[in-house]
């Protein structure tokens, strides 16, 4: 199986330095592959129960986690809007503005708590994963703010030094919110799904308007439902 670095990481709960880290020092079952990390499934949920690390691939529940219906990208991009100019020259003022943007949070509380969620996640790691994307989001799912899975699309006003993986500026946000660690990594590897896509890259780069871009989304991820290469 191939999973992009990063997501691959999140499955594991650290970061992609520590998987690099890991698949140099032979101390993982995986290879390296560009951006992405190489596996056998069963091989590594072995080794992680075998290692006492947390393993959950996109899609399947940890122990004593409800299963839930799928979430739809383009309907969670739709709850969490998209914004277009989003102002900001640092990490910090784009995260503010970002979190201020985000639809659907109950109260300026709520707001506040994302904010320094996203600071803290950023401080643990970049959250920029290439080609101009950072993907922001708590350490942890916001549980105690009953918030449904949402992600704010955020075109920003001026690019930002994200200290991504590749050291390109970020111009466009995707900030992931979710009740539940499921959520996150479901909705996470499909991001990563279209990103993977120089088509959907080019319409980042386009900045098309709302009914555009989430039209795209939705016709992304139906050849993903389809299994369609």
């Amino acid at each position: 199986m191939e999973v992009p670095l990063f997501e691959f990481a999140e499955c594991m709960n650290t970061d992609p330095g520590t998987v690099e880290r890991w698949i140099r020092q032979g101390r993982i079952p995986v290879k390296r592959k560009g951006d992405s990390c190489i596996f056998n499934r069963e091989v590594l949920e072995k080794w992680a129960a075998a290692h006492n690390i947390r393993f959950v691939m996109p899609g399947k529940a940890r122990p004593g986690e409800p299963e839930i219906a799928s979430d739809s990208l383009v309907a969670a991009m739709a709850s969490g809007g998209v914004h277009y100019d989003v102002p900001g020259r640092s990490v910090s003022e784009v995260l503010r503005a970002a979190a201020d943007r985000l639809e659907g949070l109950p109260d300026r509380e709520s707001r506040d708590i994302l904010y320094e969620k996203l600071i803290d996640r950023e401080q643990m790691m970049s959250t920029g994963i290439g080609k101009g994307v950072a993907v922001p989001h708590p350490r942890t799912p916001l549980q105690d703010k009953a918030v449904d899975a949402r992600i704010g699309v955020c075109f920003l006003e001026t690019p930002v030094d994200f200290r991504a993986v590749d050291k390109k500026p970020v111009d466009v946000l995707f900030v992931l919110v979710t009740p539940s660690a499921r959520q996150h990594l479901h909705l996470l590897s499909r991001i990563s799904f279209c990103l993977r896509e120089d088509a959907f890259l080019r319409i980042l780069n386009q900045r098309p308007d709302r009914e555009r871009f989430l039209k795209a989304v939705a016709e992304f991820e139906n050849r993903l439902d389809q299994g369609v290469p």
